[in-house]
This record gives C-alpha cells, structure tokens and sequence, in this order.
C-alpha cells in the first residue's frame, strides 16, 4: 500500500505529533515537499507550478474537494501559475502521519493533472 492510499485517522486531544526521525522517514517519499517550520509549528510544505492561473485554481479546487472528503485540511495559497500547499495537524501543533498522507494524494493529483 502506498502513502496515499492510507487512511486518515482522526486525531483527538492527546495525540502526539511525529518526532523528527520518523518525520524524516516520510519526508523521503515525498522528495519535493520540505519541511519548514512557521509560527512554531512544523509543516510540509511545496509549491507546485502550473502554465497559467486558471490550471493553478483548478489545483486549488481539487485539492479543497481531497481536503473535504478527508476532513482535513490544508493552508493553501493560489498565484498566477502556482500553488503553494501546507499541511500540518492543529491538534497536535506539528506534523501527524494524516499530512504526509495528505501530501501524498496532492502528489497523485498533480501527476493527474500534469499529465492531462
């Protein structure tokens, strides 16, 4: 089974966040996502780039429509000819296995779209 075929888990009060080596682990699957850290907090993180605005707002689109059905949901911001995506777990004030998930369907959603 793939990263992107998993499940998310919903995560509830005292749910531990990844530690860094198991971080690291996922983060090798997903070699074109970093992992910055913003207000504190650990997130994953990539700009993915599209011929003009209207391929970067349908991404956007799609990506919100993966983000509902799993009920988790990214930081997304939308420019003329890119898309920058974080995900990161409120609850937990880091990173949970859900984002790399998450990040891995973004993955199969552009692959889809690019090859479109």
């Amino acid at each position: 089974m793939t990263l992107g075929n998993e499940d998310i888990v919903q995560c509830r009060k005292g749910t531990l966040a990844l530690d860094a080596v198991s971080c690291s682990e996922l983060l090798r699957t997903l070699p074109h996502w970093s992992m910055p850290e913003v207000d504190g907090i650990v997130r994953l993180q990539r700009c993915f780039v599209f011929r003009d605005f209207a391929a970067a707002l349908a991404f956007t689109n799609a990506i919100g429509t993966l983000a509902e059905a799993a009920d988790h949901h990214p930081a997304v911001t939308t420019e003329w000819g890119k898309v920058q995506v974080q995900w990161w777990t409120h609850t937990v004030r880091g990173l949970h296995r859900n984002d790399f998930v998450m990040a891995a369907r973004c993955e199969v959603l552009f692959d889809a779209v690019a090859s479109s």
